[in-house]
């Protein structure tokens, strides 16, 4: 017989490994090089799900491709103006005077978390309706007072923050939408509602907002005329604002842009809003959120979209709802927050579970999705700019567009990614991450720490099996 040839296996082998890291970490602790591929069974496996998922990117997916350009198109070309701030009972629609407006989706009182009764008791009192905690209380476990989400009503409300009528509230107004939202006035830092805290001075702070800092800002406002609240942003993201977690920058542009009005203000308090305001790091927060309110708004009427418009937890709950199918809530457990630092003395176990409206920021392009940007959000994803890259990379994988306003220096001026996609969240089993400050789960202490809550799978799989029943 003729010999066979000898064969010399190779020396060097370069790896790639799809799936379980563990065989990516054995490989490279010998000293080879590895490549990993991040790859996960579509849909976790389950057929239902794998079967709607076979359908919605296939013979489906013309009609929701098409309709998901639309919602980009109008979360990209929407310009949401600041025009003035007003009372709440007087401008928000559907809000009566007996009404509170909470974060998240609808929940009975006797099924929210601690802070947010807490935040809804400090309303009362400020509106007068009860003269302490424990009258408040009384009132809302009777039905005394309507207890309502401010998403179904044009507004969004940061952490655990809640609205009664005589609140005052940015209003802005999107023209190309056709849409008008509305969100509170950021109460600072301390002893706050928003923080779930019900004490005297979360209770006074509402009131000073409310007869000090409001009608300064309404006159100054008045005097500036509209402002292009997304134009201030898009600054920001640039000087490292994701204009969620941080949005330093951002407030310090809105406040330069108010100066000149601020100083010929005419109100006896003039001088201590100015000295709250120089103090606010977050004010621009909420009108951030309420220009992102006038966006998804503008998309939610748009029929077969698969993206979200809109994304809320109350801290028991975690909340979705796709375009043409506003009125109904996709809804599952609120989530812990994953990725946190904590004050000293705090930790996983005093913390309440991820809470607020904010996260309507992440729906159009900020937030997580400009991590990348942001030293100070990577300094709660490892402390590495790598980290904060990963994130936005992640929110990539996940999302239909890119934005043309908010671009990330760091990665070439790309545009954030913009549009979350039910579709590939579910394929690729990776959830929004959404940048967010942490609060006391009971004592009323306030804010315990920041961090990074990545959301339930639950509540985009129960909507991506809606939609597929839905489109024909």
């Amino acid at each position: 017989m003729e010999a066979l040839p000898v064969v010399e296996l190779p020396r060097l082998v370069n790896v790639v490994n799809i799936g379980l890291p563990l065989f990516e970490t054995a490989i490279r602790n010998q000293g080879v090089t590895v490549v990993g591929v991040d790859w996960r069974t579509p849909g976790g496996g389950v057929t239902e799900v794998v079967a709607a998922l076979s359908r919605l990117m296939g013979p489906k997916s013309a009609k929701i491709d098409q309709a998901n350009a639309e919602v980009i198109s109008r979360l990209n070309n929407g310009v949401p103006m600041l025009k003035a701030i007003d009372r709440a009972g007087a401008v928000v629609p559907g809000m009566s005077e007996r009404t509170v407006l909470h974060c998240g989706p609808a929940i009975e009182w006797e099924d929210m978390c601690d802070p947010l009764r807490r935040s809804i008791k400090a309303a009362i009192i400020a509106e007068g309706w009860a003269k302490d905690t424990e009258a408040a209380g009384c009132l809302a476990d009777r039905g005394e007072v309507e207890l309502r989400p401010a998403n179904e009503h044009s507004a969004v409300v940061p952490m655990a923050t809640s609205v009664g009528p005589s609140a005052p509230v940015y209003v802005l107004e999107n023209a190309i939408g056709g849409t008008v939202a509305y969100a509170s006035i950021n109460q600072g830092s301390g002893e706050v509602q928003w923080f779930g805290v019900d004490s005297d001075a979360a209770i006074e702070r509402l009131r000073f907002i409310r007869d000090a800092v409001g009608p300064v800002l309404a006159e100054a406002i008045a005097r500036k005329g509209a402002i292009d609240v997304l134009a201030l942003a898009a600054q920001g993201v640039a000087m490292g604002d994701d204009v969620h977690m941080r949005v330093q920058a951002t407030t310090n542009l809105f406040l330069r842009d108010l100066l000149p009005y601020l100083i010929r203000n005419t109100h006896v308090a003039t001088p201590e809003v100015a000295a709250f305001l120089s103090g606010n790091h977050l004010m621009f927060l909420n009108v951030a959120m309420a220009a992102a309110k006038s966006l998804v708004d503008s998309a939610s009427s748009v029929e077969h979209s698969s993206i979200v418009t809109t994304m809320s937890r109350n801290g028991a709950t975690y909340g979705i709802r796709l375009p043409g199918a506003k009125s109904k809530w996709f809804i599952t457990q609120s989530p812990p927050i994953q990725d946190a630092l904590y004050y000293a003395g705090f930790g996983p176990e005093t913390s309440a579970r991820d809470i607020g409206d904010s996260a309507v920021l992440e729906l159009i392009g900020l937030g997580g999705p400009a991590a990348a940007n942001s030293p100070a959000v990577a300094g709660f994803l490892g402390g590495r700019m790598s980290d904060a890259i990963a994130a936005t990379r992640s929110m990539q994988r996940i999302c239909s567009g890119e934005s043309v306003r908010f671009r990330l220096p760091i990665l070439d001026n790309i545009g954030t990614p913009v549009g979350v996609d039910v579709r590939r969240v579910v394929e690729l089993s990776i959830t929004p991450a959404v940048n967010t400050g942490i609060i006391h789960a009971q004592a009323g202490t306030g804010q315990v720490g920041a961090g990074v809550a990545w959301a339930p799978i639950q509540c985009f799989t129960d909507a991506m099996l809606d939609l597929d029943q839905r489109i024909q």
